[in-house]
């Protein structure tokens, strides 16, 4: 028998009241204070900040699409405009192209990447990197590394990989050995237009892409057509064609060393290449011409027009815009 003195317990309300009292004792903390929000409300209200200005998101968004084109520049693609008529008509003078920089990336390649090695055959460009130091290029045209547009290692160039490491290249009139056996090229004959210093003709065919015999650009629907096993289109004059010697150097024997490329344009008798400066380093290869983005026809005459419609008159009127999307190989 318990010794505790009667009515000295402290009375339990009935079920229902107790139910009621727990949920108003609750309610000040699941309102947050009794304020009349959420807690959840509440820390969000308090982790805002103050309200961001449209020159603060204008900032940084310019600031995040820098940040990515300078990735995409330095690592993935680049563009780059072509001055010279040395890959006619496979690149005219004034295309804009995107070069693949990741495709030749240095070290090994991964199997999961689209990386890959040098191919003959391949369009590459590089930084010029000036004479090679070697007796057998002594023989061939003097080359000016002084020049403004021709600086070691500043000027971009675009050429065609003839030659790998560890090659012999026998250059034969317009036939090209390699290690023995005829390179297969389908040869087409062309002629360059005037150049641009020429005096009968002022530089008004300056850009303009090479013609057949008969006067005709070896463009658009008159272009030729690629037949046989042959990759790609080289062009030589119709008298080299037929056996007539229009170079100094008719034959030409090459070694090309470990860790260099033998590379010549398709306008063979006007380009500045390997015949003449050398062999280029892995070092100097930059990446593989991807297409052509924008291309401006500078042959053709420019707009008498003011300032800024002449330059939207021009855009319009001189830019090739079928070569737009162009593949380059």
């Amino acid at each position: 028998m318990s010794n505790e003195p009667r009515g000295a317990g402290v009375a339990e309300p009935p079920a229902g009241e107790n139910r009621k009292a727990g949920v108003r004792a609750r309610e000040p903390e699941r309102n947050g204070g009794g304020d009349g929000k959420t807690s959840a409300e509440t820390v969000e209200r308090t982790q805002q900040g103050p309200p961001r200005s449209i020159w603060r998101e204008y900032f940084e968004s310019l600031v995040v699409t820098a940040i990515m084109a300078l990735f995409g520049m330095t690592f993935i693609v680049q563009a780059v405009k072509v001055p010279t008529g040395s890959m006619q008509n496979t690149i005219l003078i004034g295309d804009h192209l995107l070069v693949n920089k990741f495709i030749f990336a240095p070290g090994p390649p991964a199997f999961f990447l689209p990386q890959r090695e040098i191919r003959h055959g391949d369009i590459i460009v590089f930084k010029y990197p000036g004479k090679y130091n070697s007796e057998q290029f002594q023989k061939h045209y003097e080359v000016d590394d002084t020049a403004p547009n021709n600086i070691p290692y500043s000027t971009n160039y675009v050429k065609r990989v003839i030659g790998l490491p560890g090659e012999h290249i026998e250059v034969r009139g317009t036939d090209i050995y390699v290690n023995g056996q005829l390179l297969k090229e389908q040869k087409v004959a062309a002629i360059n237009p005037p150049n641009d210093d020429d005096p009968r003709t002022n530089g008004d065919e300056k850009g303009a892409p090479l013609k057949n015999e008969k006067g005709v650009p070896l463009v658009g629907e008159n272009a030729p057509k690629l037949s046989g096993d042959s990759r790609y289109l080289v062009y030589w004059h119709p008298k080299s064609l037929k056996g007539v010697p229009r170079l100094s150097e008719e034959e030409t024997e090459f070694d090309i060393p470990q860790g260099h490329y033998l590379v010549l344009g398709d306008n063979r008798e006007n380009s500045q290449d390997s015949r003449y400066w050398g062999f280029v380093p892995r070092e100097a290869i930059f990446g593989r011409a991807m297409f052509v983005y924008w291309s401006f026809d500078e042959s053709l005459p420019g707009s008498e027009q003011v300032f800024p419609i002449n330059f939207i008159v021009d855009f319009i009127n001189n830019t090739r815009w079928s070569r737009t999307g162009t593949l380059v190989k």
